[in-house]
C-alpha cells in the first residue's frame, strides 16, 4: 500500500471513530435531550421510526432518478450544507409541527450529498452495489449514548447491512429504483435496518427541535450537525471502498482494524 493510500485509510478510520465538531455541539445538549427522549411515549418512538423508514424509501428512489451519473472530482459539500441548514432554520422556526417536512427535505439533500461524494470517489451510481452503499451511510458512525445497544463498528455495521440482501435471488442486474417498485424484495428489509439505526439520531433531532428555545437558529445548527456528520461518514466510507477495489476488501479490513485512532 502506498503511503498516500495508507494515510487515506487512517483518515477514514479517524472520521468513523470521532464524530464531527457540529455533532459534538449537539451532544452537549445531552442531558436535556436524553431526559426528553426517555419521556417520549412508545407510540411516538414508533412514529419516528416509521417516518424515518418512509423518508428513506422515498428519497432513495427520487434521488437516484434525478441524480446525474456523470463523474465529478469535487463534491459540492458546502452547497448541500447551506441547503440543509436553511431547511433546519425553517423547521426550527415552526417547531415540532414541521418536523416531518424538515426531515424529508433534509434527508433528501443529505442523500444527494452522499451520492455526490460517492461519485467523486469513483462509484458507479448505476450499479446496485453503489446505490446500496449510499443508503448504508445513514447507518454509519453512531456514537450517541442512545445507541449503546447497536454495534457501531464500521465493518460490523457493513456486515449487518449486507446480510439483508446477501444471497437474495432475483436482484442481479437490478437497481434500487426497480427493486422499490416490487414487493417481497430484500431491499425493503435493508431500508428497515438502516431506518432503525438512523431513527436513533432522528429522535435526538426531534426532541431538540421540540425545545421551545431552539427556534430557527437552533434548527439550523441541528441540521448542520447532521449533514456535517453524514458527509464525514460518506467520505470515509467511499474512500475505504475505493481502496478495497484497489487492494481487496480483506487486506483493507485487516489494515483498518490494526489502525489506532487519536482521541480528540
Amino acid at each position: 500500500m502506498t503511503p498516500e493510500d495508507f494515510q487515506t485509510l487512517s483518515n477514514a478510520k479517524q472520521k468513523m471513530e470521532q464524530i464531527g465538531w457540529a455533532m459534538q455541539g449537539l451532544n452537549k445538549m445531552g442531558n436535556v435531550i436524553e431526559s426528553r427522549i426517555q419521556l417520549l411515549p412508545q407510540k411516538q418512538r414508533d412514529w419516528i421510526q416509521q417516518i424515518t423508514y418512509k423518508v428513506l424509501h422515498t428519497v432513495v428512489k427520487t434521488n437516484l432518478i434525478s441524480m446525474s451519473k456523470k463523474s465529478k472530482t469535487t463534491p459540492m459539500n458546502n452547497l448541500y450544507k447551506a441547503l440543509v441548514t436553511s431547511s433546519g432554520a425553517i423547521g426550527g422556526a415552526l417547531g415540532a409541527s414541521a418536523f416531518a417536512v424538515d426531515l424529508t427535505l433534509a434527508t433528501k439533500l443529505m442523500m444527494r450529498s452522499i451520492m455526490d461524494i460517492a461519485r467523486s470517489e469513483g462509484e458507479d451510481l448505476d450499479s446496485l452495489d453503489s446505490q446500496l452503499a449510499c443508503l448504508q451511510v445513514f447507518a454509519l458512525g453512531g456514537k450517541s449514548k442512545h445507541d449503546d445497544n447497536l454495534d457501531t463498528g464500521y465493518y460490523a455495521t457493513k456486515l449487518a447491512m449486507s446480510s439483508a440482501v446477501k444471497g437474495a435471488t432475483g436482484i442481479a442486474g437490478k437497481t434500487v429504483t426497480t427493486l422499490l417498485n416490487t414487493t417481497g424484495n430484500p431491499l425493503l428489509q435493508l431500508i428497515a435496518q438502516v431506518a432503525s439505526r438512523f431513527s436513533v439520531q432522528v429522535s435526538e433531532k426531534f426532541v431538540a427541535q421540540a425545545i421551545p428555545i431552539v427556534g430557527a437558529a437552533g434548527g439550523a445548527t441541528i441540521n448542520l450537525a447532521f449533514i456535517d456528520h453524514f458527509q464525514n461518514m460518506a467520505h470515509a466510507h467511499f474512500s475505504i471502498r475505493r481502496l478495497e477495489r484497489k487492494y481487496g476488501e480483506e487486506q483493507i479490513r485487516l489494515k483498518y482494524e490494526e489502525l489506532t485512532v487519536t482521541k480528540v
